[in-house]
C-alpha cells in the first residue's frame, strides 16, 4: 500500500513539474515573441518617420519650377508603394519580408535618383528647408539601419530558442513559428557605381 501511495505521489510531483516547465517556457517563448514583434513596429515606426520626410522633401523640391517631373513622380510612386507594403507583426513570413524590402528599396532607389538630380539645381541645394529635410533623412536612414539591425537580433534568439531541445517541443506544441529576418538586399555586397557625370 505504501509503495502505490508513493507511486502516486511521485506521478503528481512529476506531473506538477512538467507542468510547471511547460507554463514556465511557452511563457518565456511568448515574451521573447512578443518583444521582437514590438521590435517590428519600431522599425515601421522608422520607415514611417522617413516616408513623411520624403513627402516634405517632395513638396520642397517641388517649388523649383524647372525640377524633373518624372524624378519627382518616380519617388511619389515609389513611396505609396513602399507606405502600402504592409506586415502582419505577429506572422512575419520571408516572403511578407522580402516583397516589404523590395518597395523600400525601390523607394530608396528612386530617393537617391532624386537627390543626386537635386545637384543641378544650386538654388535648391541652397535651400534651407530641403537642407534641414536632406539631414533628418540621413538620420532616419541610420535609425532604419539600428531598428532593422535590433529587430534581427531578438527575433534571431526566439527562433534559436525555438529550435533548442527540449524547447522545441513546446515551441512544436504552441506552434510558435520562426520569424523572418532582415537580409542585405541582392547585390548589395557588391561596391556602388557612382557617376558624378551630368548631362
Amino acid at each position: 500500500m505504501k509503495k502505490g501511495i508513493i507511486a502516486i505521489i511521485v506521478l503528481i510531483v512529476l506531473a506538477v513539474v512538467l507542468v510547471g516547465w511547460y507554463v514556465s517556457t511557452n511563457n518565456k517563448l511568448v515574451d521573447m515573441k512578443g518583444q521582437a514583434t514590438k521590435q517590428w513596429a519600431n522599425v515601421e515606426s522608422s520607415y514611417q518617420r522617413r516616408s513623411d520626410l520624403i513627402g516634405n522633401l517632395v513638396k520642397t523640391v517641388q517649388g523649383a519650377a524647372d525640377f524633373e517631373r518624372e524624378t519627382l513622380s518616380d519617388v511619389i510612386e515609389a513611396r505609396a508603394k513602399a507606405t502600402s507594403t504592409t506586415i502582419d507583426a505577429n506572422n512575419i513570413t520571408p516572403e511578407q519580408l522580402a516583397e516589404f524590402q523590395q518597395a523600400q528599396t525601390g523607394l530608396s532607389s528612386a530617393l537617391s535618383r532624386l537627390l543626386v538630380t537635386v545637384e543641378r539645381y544650386p538654388e535648391l541645394k541652397a535651400n534651407q528647408n530641403f537642407l534641414e529635410l536632406q539631414s533628418q533623412l540621413e538620420g532616419t536612414e541610420n535609425r532604419i539601419n539600428v531598428e532593422r539591425n535590433r529587430f534581427n537580433e531578438l527575433a534571431g534568439e526566439y527562433n534559436i530558442k525555438i529550435q533548442q531541445i527540449p524547447t522545441n517541443i513546446i515551441a512544436s506544441i504552441a506552434n510558435f513559428d520562426p520569424m523572418a529576418l532582415f537580409s542585405s538586399n541582392p547585390g548589395s555586397e557588391n561596391a556602388p557605381d557612382v557617376n558624378f557625370e551630368f548631362e
